[in-house]
């Protein structure tokens, strides 16, 4: 489906933190604190039920990877980690035209040869969490997802981009390399030798050229408010939540560790995790729904 990009309406301010897609959205818990916290962790309710955001609202510094950010997420991982209520997980931006900048390259500049080091690897097991976060994860692209932003997007399950969105592994043009699982992630997702052409150039797509070469699931036109992936997401999430949470778990991991193996050796992963749903309360509920011709109540066990 061809799109006619509009032009990006960038607006001074931040989006309100419980007022979306035209009317407001009840959260059960808020991480945020006070104004300068700069990643959010915000509970859905109601019918979103089960859906997590994490919002990137470092405003000056254009959601930039510096260390307090990273702290947070990984705190905000932390928190959704373990919490059976979890059902998905969206990756947000509250800064108007930017998903996230990727480092913050003046932070960086500080550092010495062996913290930069640090960091990165710091970074790299960050998004390796975030990977591997038990339940699926959507990552809505609004703006510029750059460098270690794109990383951060890759690292997710599922990507939706706006037309106008700007994204690009560009590494190489600051004569380094995608260093916090960029080039190992890009290459599972569109393939070897479109993913070296895309790092060696530096090159950066709009959202459709990104769909085009795979790098994102879905593309949609940007609204005034400049929100259109993120409201794709919930879409999306919405799809998702239904389903059994059991099931979306060991699919999850029946897909990540079979796609690293060769088929046989898949089929070993699918069918040990296809074990794991086969006592669940969820797996009966499933049956007697379908006979019952009801929508069935999962309840995660």
């Amino acid at each position: 489906m061809a799109f006619r990009c509009l032009k990006q309406v960038i607006f001074s301010g931040k989006f309100p933190s419980r007022h979306f897609l035209g009317g407001p959205i009840a959260v059960r818990q808020n991480s945020c604190q006070t104004s300068e916290d700069e990643f959010c962790v915000n509970y859905l309710d109601g019918d979103r039920e089960g859906i997590v955001v994490f919002s990137m609202r470092r405003f000056r510094y254009k959601n930039a990877m510096g260390r307090k950010i990273m702290q947070q997420f990984m705190e905000g991982m932390n928190q959704v980690k373990f919490d059976n209520a979890v059902r998905c997980v969206i990756i947000r931006s509250e800064v108007p035209g930017v998903f996230c900048a990727g480092a913050d390259l003046k932070e960086r500049a500080q550092m010495t040869n062996a913290e930069v080091s640090a960091f990165v690897q710091k970074l790299r097991f960050s998004l390796s969490e975030l990977a591997g976060l038990p339940v699926p994860t959507i990552a809505a692209i609004d703006g510029a997802a750059l460098g270690g932003g794109l990383e951060l997007a890759l690292a997710c399950d599922m990507r939706i981009a706006a037309c106008s969105a700007k994204i690009g592994l560009v590494e190489t043009s600051l004569a380094i390399i995608p260093g916090a699982g960029g080039t190992q992630r890009l290459p599972r997702i569109v393939g070897v030798a479109r993913a070296k052409e895309l790092i060696f150039t530096s090159r950066v797509l709009d959202g459709v050229q990104a769909e085009k070469m795979g790098v994102v699931n879905h593309v949609v036109e940007q609204n005034k408010e400049g929100t259109a992936a993120y409201e794709r997401a919930l879409t999306l999430a919405e799809e998702i939540i239904p389903q059994g949470p059991v099931a979306l778990r060991m699919a999850k991991l029946a897909i990540n560790q079979g796609s690293e193996v060769d088929i046989s050796s898949g089929l070993k992963y699918e069918e040990a995790y296809y074990a794991q749903v086969i006592p669940t309360k969820d797996r009966i509920e499933g049956l007697m729904a379908f006979k019952e011709k009801r929508r069935p109540k999962y309840k995660g066990h």
